[in-house]
């Protein structure tokens, strides 16, 4: 039987394998911009439905209130402020497929800011893979699709992006393929880290990723789609 531990990083793995997915659709089928919103918008509303029905839920019925509160709240203020320091050093645009990224002649540094920036967004949905196997020793089959689905249109429009930035496809391929092996590794952080603690500190886990999420979305997926 596969020990839990690995199955928190298969699940993270699998899931951020979907990058991969979207950037080849991308890179090898040329989708127009209408489907790239469509993608783009469709992946955010599974996101949204998952981060509330999935995680928020689950949040408030294991520490209450106050915990799933807080741990919004803090999850939410730490991406942003995480996201605003990064997008200073050129990665704010890394979601976009019309021509907005920088090139690195444009601005020098913004493709390794881009390739931590989009390190940053999935940060919070992996941890939320590995913190969903804590306690019941299975994984949230919901939340893995969802995260899924969306990866798919997240590689997708900064594929798009990327390569009409000038960006080669080696750059390309290789900013995904290292975020969605770095995706099983930190899927299991989540899932050994709060292994052994309190429901409410569990709940505030699980609930920090729900904020963390929601203000990715925000501030890259939604502004993509529209």
């Amino acid at each position: 039987m596969v020990p839990l531990w690995a199955q928190a990083s298969i699940w993270g793995f699998v899931a951020g394998s979907a990058l991969l997915i979207g950037a080849a659709v991308a890179f090898f089928a040329r989708i127009p911009r209408p489907g790239v919103s469509g993608a783009m918008s469709f992946g955010s509303g599974v996101l949204i439905s998952a981060l509330s029905f999935e995680l928020m839920e689950k949040s408030y019925a294991q520490g209450g209130f106050d915990a799933a509160a807080l741990g919004f709240v803090t999850g939410a203020a730490v991406y942003t402020v995480a996201n605003w320091g990064i997008s200073l050093s050129g990665a704010r645009y890394r979601k976009r497929s019309d021509g907005l990224q920088p090139s690195e002649d444009q601005e020098k540094g913004s493709g390794l800011a881009i390739a931590v920036g989009s390190l940053l967004d999935d940060i919070p949905e992996s941890v939320a893979i590995g913190l969903s196997m804590v306690g019941g020793g299975t994984v949230n089959v919901a939340l893995v699709a969802a995260i899924f689905v969306s990866n798919i249109a997240e590689g997708l429009s900064s594929a798009c992006g990327m390569e009409k930035a000038g960006r080669p496809a080696a750059y390309i391929f290789g900013v995904w393929s290292f975020i969605a092996l770095a995706t099983g590794t930190v899927s299991l952080a989540g899932y050994t880290l709060f292994q052994g603690l309190s429901p409410e500190v569990v709940a505030a886990g699980g609930s920090m990723t729900a904020g963390a999420i929601l203000a990715m979305l925000a501030d890259t997926m939604l502004p993509e789609a529209f």
